[in-house]
């Protein structure tokens, strides 16, 4: 433990006369005593070097100690009265200071110095000027230092400034950080062109464990982030919450959809503050630090290539190194819990949630529908809907879902119309849509028609009109 120069000094001093304490001397023996660790050469508590100590001075580091119980604090250094002051500052120039910082709160402090030297060389009689290391020390001590600008968030109107602080969940799964990394290398990819390659990570936030780690070209894309989501949720099970930043992959529509239909709580961090996901800031570093360096002489760097040595690097030696706020390996630490984690459905079943929703009105004619410029055909049970409710995602139009408007339940699988396959000219009979049972119908009039009938009966009047009784003559009279 690393001491003070206080206590230096004070376990130096007891050293020096610890003896003459627990050996009391006899009468007259004291001054040779003294005499003999005046002539000791000792060595300095804070320089290292050697130096002596007058007969005056151990006496009275002697004195001191046998006139009190606390010694250790006796023997200590006495704090100069001007400690924590700044003698070469008056009023004038604490002044000007102060105003300087508040009117140029971004102008440094050799600036600002640099000012109040023209400003007070005017003065009569002339100021001396501290130098200026004693400056920073007063500006750092009085909360005067630079100013930074406030950042787009911080210029919003109610904004408030919070306190920053370290955080980490008490259960494995209970929160999943993720994000993107760019790295300056440029890989080649399968069709013969240099890309820019970006990481996708997610790391569970109590045990640091990398859930998943894959490079795409595709730069902070939604598809590209589903498919790294899909392998981790695939290889690590369900987390309560992912926190992510608001980039566009992770607040599109398919992402939201997806997250709600698992259950996965998703909570974007405040905008321009990425210390809220410090810990893949850290992990980037890793990454850079050891991963990206270890292939440097790589040429050429093939984006394969880039992706198995990220999987034997994150399972081989990101696993398995001792963290240094946890003391142990992320790994160990998954395995001890505990965990909230939930299983996950399968790929299937990932394909068909992470979708977004819309409604469309189906064109009778032909019973289909369009989506993005492509027209998908229903089937012939659900041809009498007017408005049809839909799921897809924008970069998979090989099939969407068609669900139910109430319950979101899937109902059937859509394809795309082909049109090829249409021009056979084999058409399928389409029946009348009849209902589900078949009732004979009565002889009777209709409900109204029979209360009409009983109204007009009531009166006691008979009915107004005239009754032909006369038969109409037949064809073959009249003729005649």
């Amino acid at each position: 433990m690393k001491k003070r120069s206080a206590e230096k000094w004070s376990a130096f001093r007891l050293s020096v006369v610890g003896q003459l304490l627990h050996a009391p001397s006899e009468r007259g023996e004291l001054a040779q005593r003294i005499r003999a660790l005046a002539a000791t050469l000792w060595t300095h508590p804070t320089s290292g070097e050697p130096v002596k100590f007058g007969f005056s001075t151990i006496e009275r580091w002697y004195q001191k100690a046998r006139r009190t119980a606390d010694v250790f604090e006796a023997l200590k250094r006495k704090t100069p009265r001007h400690a924590g002051t700044h003698r070469s500052i008056d009023a004038a120039i604490d002044e000007a200071l102060r105003r300087t910082r508040l009117e140029h709160p971004r102008w440094s402090n050799q600036l600002v110095l640099d000012n109040i030297v023209v400003e007070l060389a005017k003065k009569h009689p002339p100021v001396i000027l501290p130098s200026y290391a004693t400056v920073c020390r007063y500006m750092q001590r009085h909360a005067l230092g630079r100013r930074r600008l406030p950042k787009r968030h911080e210029k919003r109107e109610g904004f408030v400034p919070r306190e920053k602080r370290s955080f980490e969940a008490s259960h494995v799964g209970a929160i999943w950080h993720a994000d993107f990394h760019q790295t300056p290398r440029r890989v080649l990819t399968s069709d013969n062109e240099w890309r820019n390659a970006v990481m996708l990570a997610f790391l569970d936030d109590r045990s640091r464990l990398c859930c998943h780690a894959q490079w795409y070209t595709n730069f902070e894309d939604t598809e590209a982030f589903v498919h790294g989501l899909w392998q981790a949720l695939l290889k690590r099970g369900r987390p309560r919450l992912l926190v992510t930043d608001n980039g566009s992959a992770m607040l599109a529509a398919e992402t939201q959809a997806g997250l709600e239909s698992l259950g996965i709580e998703h909570r974007p961090i405040i905008s321009q503050t990425p210390e809220q996901n410090g810990k893949q800031e850290v992990f980037w570093a890793r990454v850079e630090g050891r991963l990206m360096a270890m292939l440097d002489n790589v040429k050429p760097l093939t984006l394969e290539l880039l992706n198995r040595a990220t999987q034997a690097w994150v399972e081989e030696e990101y696993q398995q190194a001792e963290h240094r706020e946890t003391n142990q390996t992320p790994l160990e630490r998954w395995l001890a819990g505990p965990d909230v984690l939930r299983p996950c459905p399968p790929l299937d079943e990932l394909r068909h949630e992470f979708r977004m929703e819309v409604t469309r009105r189906q064109r009778l004619g032909d019973g289909t529908i369009s989506i993005e410029g492509v027209r998908y055909e229903l089937p012939n049970a659900y041809r009498t809907l007017r408005t049809v409710h839909a799921r897809y995602a924008r970069w998979d139009l090989s099939s969407i879902d068609l669900v139910d408007a109430a319950t979101g339940q899937r109902l059937a699988t859509l394809w795309p119309v082909d049109k090829e396959q249409n021009a056979d000219a084999r058409r399928r009979e389409i029946g009348p849509a009849e209902p589900a049972h078949v009732i004979e119908p009565s002889n009777e009039p209709a409900p109204l028609m029979r209360e009409l009938l009983a109204r007009y009966a009531a009166t006691g009047l008979p009915p107004a009109y005239i009754p032909l009784d006369r038969p109409a003559p037949s064809k073959k009279a009249v003729t005649e």
